[in-house]
């Protein structure tokens, strides 16, 4: 693997560092995993249309990407009824 430099902040380099030393990984290392915990907008369009190719294929219907867009968020709702669950929780906790 080709590697090359980068030129930061010396605030930035020494953030980087610390968090390499806490991981006990190289600072290139720290910087690999945050490109991976960060893709592009092409990375996440094509992710996006892979994904919609996978839920066509299981359910056997051919949907548009019109209509996935139109469809109801329902991982994004669950979240929101767990979150709530958990305030409400907490606050019944904390009475």
């Amino acid at each position: 693997m080709a590697t090359t430099t980068i030129q930061v902040s010396r605030e930035a380099r020494d953030h980087l560092a610390e968090l390499a030393k806490e991981r006990g990984l190289s600072i290139g290392q720290v910087v690999e995993e945050l490109v991976a915990q960060q893709p592009t907008a092409a990375q996440r369009a094509a992710r996006l249309a892979a994904d919609r190719e996978v839920v066509r294929s299981l359910i056997g219907l051919d949907i548009s990407d019109e209509e996935f867009e139109q469809a109801p968020d329902v991982l994004g709702n669950i979240y929101k009824i767990a979150a709530e669950k958990v305030r409400t929780a907490a606050r019944g906790n904390a009475a």
